[in-house]
């Protein structure tokens, strides 16, 4: 399978809409066919097999692990030929599933992780990272703007609009998708705390910290 294709554990999380703990489940747990997935230096998914991830999960409360599984079972095959040129055609396809009384259309999982694997192409055409551009930190494309950044002051609750405001050669749209790229590129170790924003018209005369000194 063409290393493009497959997603790392984190993309496929973001893909699928589940938690990076369910992705290592189907993968553990052998829910997701083996000819999916590679974990072959680090975890991978086949992105069109974020499809079964999605459904999987989304379908637990309605049908039995035994009916979700044989839908996934009877997918693969359709799936492991997926690439990108061949996802017009399969999106005309019919991709009902058989069960017994039971039938299932996967199509609707299958237009979704289409249309999140855009969004994820389109987040990682708008992030540069370049040794020459604040040592290789991940930044919006034709800024200096780190995306992690953007992302934690989304996700702590600044107003896209703020953020607009101080940087306004940017727009929604490129907020929204540096904070998926954020999602499926979390940073390793313990985030940076997001530092408050000074009231208006206040400023900073100095950051000179003194360390605290314990009691006699």
């Amino acid at each position: 399978m063409p290393a493009t294709e497959m997603l790392k554990a984190t993309e496929a999380a973001v893909v699928a809409r589940v938690s990076l703990r369910d992705v290592n489940r189907v993968i553990d747990e052998r829910i997701l066919p083996e000819t999916l997935v590679s974990v072959e230096n680090g975890r991978f998914v086949l992105g069109a097999a974020c499809t079964l991830i999605a459904f999987y999960f989304e379908s637990a409360k309605r049908l039995t692990s035994e009916e979700r599984l044989f839908a996934i079972r009877s997918a693969e095959p359709r799936l492991r030929r997926w690439n990108r040129a061949a996802t017009e055609a399969m999106l005309k396809a019919d991709w009902t599933v058989r069960h017994d009384f039971l039938t299932i259309d996967l199509l609707p999982f299958f237009e979704r992780s289409v249309a999140r694997l855009e969004r994820l192409d389109a987040a990682r055409e708008v992030v540069t990272i370049s040794d020459d551009i604040m040592g290789g930190t991940p930044v919006i494309s034709g800024t200096r703007v780190p995306v992690h950044d953007v992302a934690a002051a989304l996700a702590a609750g600044v107003p896209a609009k703020e953020i607009l405001e101080d940087y306004p050669s940017l727009t929604e749209d490129r907020l929204e998708l540096a904070a998926l790229y954020a999602e499926a590129n979390p940073l390793r170790g313990r985030p940076k705390p997001l530092i408050a924003r000074l009231p208006e018209g206040a400023r900073i005369l100095s950051d000179h910290r003194v360390p605290r000194r314990r009691a006699g």
